[in-house]
């Protein structure tokens, strides 16, 4: 028996439970890992609520995102054996736990340059922005973006990674503090929304022209305001509903700018295709490596505290990213 975080109920924190479980051994195409770390996503915190359009049957051991030791190989597995360090991002749950059972295609080497609780806190978060700037608007050189949350878990390395390829970036944050890291994680201009009225600043900002693209993970608070810092035939890429979910989009709202609007998933794209997930991966371990994405692991719980981080994660009042750390007990 292993220890892990199991929902027996939909709800807040205090339903995060401490709890004994059995790990089988795997079965064809799976591996077993023994978990060193283990990052906190907002998805997270959605599924425990049972506010995720995925209905998962009760109980469940929340968290997609992880990082440690294959100590056991399936039948058919030839991408990794017994010792390897590797990580995984997928809506497959699973990871609060000490050890747990992935299928093998899921899962992507650490090099030996990247640090394992680093390869965790960044795995599921570096591959949505990897998606986000790729996928969800392909940023070039030249464009201008506005990315809400932008001292949040995937804020920061898109901020990072776009500034890197050459774009202009406008981040948006709700202190002091995280202004300033912002700034260091690659903003051009920061805007403190409860300061000052973020459309009007960004049309400040781009001489009225609007943005290319935004990165929205905020969803209902800051939706009518994206739509309307987008240029003509600019892009909204949604990635998350931390305020809600926004109210329908009319024809029109579109139509008036002729605007592109998506939900990226990280799933859809990484968990169907593991050519795109190893390329992902790739890149993004060698820019962790190469010092071109900064990982910020700010908030570390012990896995048996993961009400805790809920709890500040909920409250909005951490930074960059957030990590569980099994330990034997």
């Amino acid at each position: 028996m292993v220890k892990a975080i199991r929902v027996q109920e939909h709800g807040g924190p205090e339903v995060l439970k401490w709890e004994d479980v059995e790990v089988p051994q795997p079965k064809e195409g799976e591996i077993k890992l023994k978990q060193k770390a283990i990052g906190v996503n907002f998805l997270d915190v959605y599924m425990r609520q049972g506010l995720h359009n995925r209905a998962l049957p009760l109980p469940f051991i929340p968290g997609m995102e992880g990082a440690g030791v294959v100590t056991a190989v399936g039948p058919g597995v030839t991408s990794c054996k017994v010792g390897d360090v590797v990580a995984y991002a997928s809506l497959q749950v699973g990871s609060y736990a000490q050890e747990r059972i992935l299928p093998a295609d899921l899962a992507v080497p650490v090099p030996s340059s990247v640090d394992t609780v680093e390869a965790a806190a960044v795995i599921f978060k570096g591959l949505t922005a990897h998606v986000l700037i790729h996928k969800g608007f392909k940023v070039e050189r030249g464009h201008t973006i506005l990315v809400h949350a932008a001292a949040g878990g995937v804020g920061y390395l898109i901020c990072q990674w776009a500034r890197a390829i050459g774009a202009t970036v406008i981040g948006t944050v709700s202190t002091k503090e995280k202004a300033v890291q912002a700034k260091e994680d690659g903003c051009h201009h920061v805007i403190l929304y409860k300061d000052e009225n973020f459309v009007d600043r960004v049309m400040e900002i781009t001489s009225g022209k609007g943005v290319d693209a935004v990165y929205d993970s905020v969803g209902k608070d800051t939706f009518e305001g994206s739509l309307a810092c987008l240029k003509y035939r600019g892009s909204l890429v949604l990635f998350g509903l931390a305020s809600g979910e926004p109210e329908p989009v009319s024809v029109a709202q579109i139509a008036a700018k002729s605007l592109y609007y998506t939900f990226s998933s990280i799933g859809y794209y990484t968990d169907v295709d593991r050519e795109a997930l190893q390329v992902a991966a790739k890149e993004l371990f060698s820019n962790v490596a190469n010092g071109v994405l900064k990982v910020r692991v700010n908030h570390k719980y012990p896995l048996s505290q993961a009400s805790q981080a809920h709890i500040a994660v909920e409250s909005r009042k951490t930074t960059g990213s957030v990590v569980l750390i099994p330990q034997d007990e």
